[in-house]
């Protein structure tokens, strides 16, 4: 199969943060007295909506509602989030997709100011067709914004591959009819990712690699002087 388009997850995905986010989920779990927890536990747990995830590592919605706590995670995270990089390997990625002419998309849970603010601070905007995010901070899910996208992209669901780090991802590529790729360097581990059958890289060089490898891109547009 030659994929005609990509659709990219960010968090975890391109953009490195789950040391961070473990980092602030420790601070609020320090604040309303709950137990700590490692990097390993973080990712064994981690999934969407995020919600559940938060109860499964202590808090207490009776307690103090998730609202709150989801607030105040985005909050830390909006005054960190530059302390990220892009994960090894993103740009030559995007430059390869640019050169063969593949449409490249960000279809995320973040909210899209936030999203078009880490976009624009990485310099990546020229790489990118457009930006979906959602509307608010919740990280809820992105599988209605995902299916709407497939369906107008204007070629068949399965020529557009989903490049992800969580299971939900593969859910949501599911969902929209999309091929899927997850790359384990994010938010949940290999293991976890292995279960779903999509294949699992461990880089983001690796996961081009393949696709290269496997004729996957349309030919790259070659320019003849006259």
């Amino acid at each position: 199969m030659r994929y005609q388009q990509v659709i990219w997850d960010w968090n975890g995905t391109l953009i490195d943060d789950v040391v961070l986010c473990v980092q602030i989920i420790n601070e609020l779990l320090a604040k309303y007295k709950k137990p700590l927890i490692t990097l390993a536990r973080y990712q064994e747990v981690f999934d969407f909506p995020v919600q559940d995830y938060y109860q499964r590592i202590g808090f207490d919605f009776a307690e103090t509602p998730f609202e709150v706590i989801g607030t105040e995670f985005m909050q830390h995270y909006w005054q960190r989030w530059q302390e990220c990089s892009l994960q090894t390997g993103a740009r030559e990625f995007f430059a390869e997709l640019k050169d063969r002419a593949v449409p490249q998309v960000i279809v995320s849970a973040a909210e899209t100011r936030l999203l078009r603010a880490c976009v624009d601070h990485f310099q990546i905007d020229h790489f990118f067709a457009a930006l979906h995010g959602l509307d608010h901070h919740y990280a809820v899910s992105k599988r209605e914004v995902a299916i709407e996208y497939v369906a107008a992209a204007g070629c068949a669901p399965e020529e557009i591959v989903f490049i992800g780090d969580t299971l939900h991802d593969y859910d949501v590529a599911h969902a929209a009819g999309a091929a899927c790729l997850l790359v384990a360097r994010g938010h949940q581990p290999k293991q976890r990712l292995e279960c779903c059958g999509a294949p699992v890289f461990d880089s983001l060089r690796q996961a081009r690699e393949f696709l290269t490898k496997n004729n996957s891109w349309p030919e790259k547009c070659t320019h003849t002087k006259t």
